[in-house]
């Protein structure tokens, strides 16, 4: 084995100052999942168990099997927006009767369930997440369908949400469908477009249009249970596949669904791995406060992956990027982590034949976030920094391997997307706590543009008042670092969760699991022009 050597301190006070910071952002963070957590709010939680029902998250627990994971997805969804935190869905990957499926689940607390445009980016992502890995889907629908005052940022893109199941069934991927309550208008689609069709006697109702609308359109009277519900579309309409008697019974009969669906993964158990020789609590003070301030990615990669056991390539060229060899639960993977922020020519050099050599062992890859981007200047111009980087982004863009990226620190301009961010379709991609990712920092935006301001005045011949570009320079910082946090951009399903450092090597294990479930192949040439 080739041991990582730890070089770490947990008694220097500066270590002790980043992990004070690290605690207070993960305290931030528990403040934020509380929101999504808490639904609608008491009132309403109240009144749903009232009426007799389980929560979402209730109705997911009860669906996976005893004492396994859940590996929530987007949990922040809609942060920062007028919606409530978490978008009325609840989406998360676990394992239903030994199978690994994606799980959705409407939160029907939070405006009846109804969906918003989050909602809406939040569901498809978890689409894309079902269709890349093959992962059975599993739909908890309780949703009085869009939320009608935003419909038009819904309604055309929204038909996407049908579309998925049927491309999903197309190829093969099992779909299932447990109706609690309303499936109405467009919502009555999915159950109609999925595989699998359960429905809880006198709670679900599916139908295109409810007794008001048939009433206005046609003049028909009717009523709920006759038009839509469970037991009519069991015995009359068909729509139903299996009749549950309350919701225990649908989530017992979902599990008896998936356990004869003879879904496979397409590569076996691993089996078991040692864990890290270091420990995963030191995560917490690895990476300082100050993202300026650099430090070794070797540290966190040390308290990752199996055993500690790390081999390294080119450890003497391109520094500031550190690749390799190492297993993760069993997985074999190759690591890119940024140590120093700025990515030069021989770092850029480095990462694509190192992504090259992946493919060719089909090995799936992992990018450990904290760059400020690729190099400027004059003299790295002329080196060829500008046709490096775009070999390391063509690179990555046309490796065929699964990617998964976590954003420990900065993850700035097309460093970001060297790294494989979220335009280049990691498999999953999670941030830290203390992460920032924008086009640059706000200090250099900032500075950027009271340069260009000043130049322009200069070129017009007019004063340049020092006090507003002071206010300006202020101003566009202070939007930019709001903008660049992991939670305004979680909110905005730029990633797929920010997570507790310590548990990185669970979450990674968790998506690698996932990505095993399908097929996968390294690209074997097809790179596109090296610009050498």
């Amino acid at each position: 084995m080739t041991l990582l050597e730890s070089a770490l301190n947990t008694a220097d006070p500066e270590y002790r100052a980043n992990r004070e910071a690290m605690l207070a952002k993960l305290a931030a963070l528990d403040a934020e999942h509380a929101k999504a957590l808490a639904g609608g709010g008491d009132k309403y939680v109240e009144r749903h168990r009232g009426r007799g029902k389980l929560l979402a998250r209730e109705r997911i627990e009860l669906l996976l099997d005893p004492d396994t994971p859940f590996l929530e997805l987007s949990a922040l969804a809609a942060w920062g927006s007028e919606y409530a935190v978490g978008a009325s869905l609840v989406t998360g990957i676990g394992v239903v009767e030994g199978v690994e499926c994606l799980i959705t689940a409407n939160d029907p607390t939070v405006r009846g369930g109804a969906s918003n445009p989050w909602s809406l980016r939040k569901a498809l992502r978890a689409n894309d997440i079902a269709l890349a890995n093959r992962l059975p889907v599993i739909s908890l629908v309780e949703s009085g369908g869009a939320d009608l005052p935003s419909q038009k940022e819904i309604f055309i893109p929204g038909g996407a949400i049908f579309r998925d199941l049927t491309r999903l069934s197309a190829a093969g991927i099992p779909t299932v469908a447990v109706v609690f309550g309303n499936s109405t208008a467009g919502g009555a689609y999915v159950p109609g477009m999925s595989d699998h069709v359960i429905m809880v006697k006198e709670r679900a109702k599916v139908f295109l249009g409810g007794p008001p609308l048939v009433k206005m359109a046609t003049g028909e009277e009717s009523d709920d249970e006759s038009l839509g519900g469970a037991e009519m579309h069991a015995r009359v309409s068909g729509l139903a596949d299996h009749f549950a008697v309350d919701e225990r019974d649908a989530l017992r009969q979902a599990r008896r669904v998936v356990a004869r669906l003879n879904h496979r993964k397409a590569y076996g158990d691993p089996g078991p791995a040692a864990p890290p020789t270091y420990d995963e609590d030191e995560l917490l003070g690895i990476v300082p406060g100050d993202l300026k301030i650099p430090f070794d990615p070797r540290e966190v990669v040390a308290r990752i992956v199996d055993s500690s056991d790390f081999d390294e390539f080119k450890p003497l060229y391109g520094t500031s990027l550190t690749t390799g060899w190492a297993a993760l639960h069993g997985y074999p993977v190759g690591i890119l982590a940024n140590a120093r922020g700025v990515l030069f020519s021989e770092e850029s050099q480095k990462a694509a034949q190192f992504i090259q050599l992946a493919n060719q062992r089909d090995i799936p890859l992992i990018f450990l976030h904290n760059t400020t981007g690729y190099m400027v200047g004059k003299e790295y111009e002329q080196g060829g920094i500008i046709k490096h980087g775009a070999m390391m982004i063509n690179a990555v863009a046309n490796s065929k391997v699964p990617h998964l990226s976590v954003l420990m620190g900065a993850s700035y301009g097309a460093g970001h997307y060297g790294m494989c961010g979220r335009a280049y379709d990691p498999r999953f991609l999670f941030a830290w706590p203390g992460a920032k990712s924008a086009v640059m920092g706000p200090q250099q935006l900032a500075g950027v543009l009271s340069i260009v301001a000043r130049q322009s005045a200069a070129a017009k011949g007019r004063p340049y008042d020092d006090e507003a570009d002071a206010a300006l320079r202020a101003m566009v910082e202070q939007q930019i670092e709001s903008e660049s946090l992991p939670m305004f951009l979680s909110g905005r399903l730029y990633d797929d969760g920010v997570i507790d450092p310590r548990d990185t090597r669970t979450v990674l294990g968790l998506c690698l699991s996932a990505v095993h479930t399908a097929p996968y192949e390294g690209a074997r040439g097809g790179f596109g022009v090296f610009r050498m």
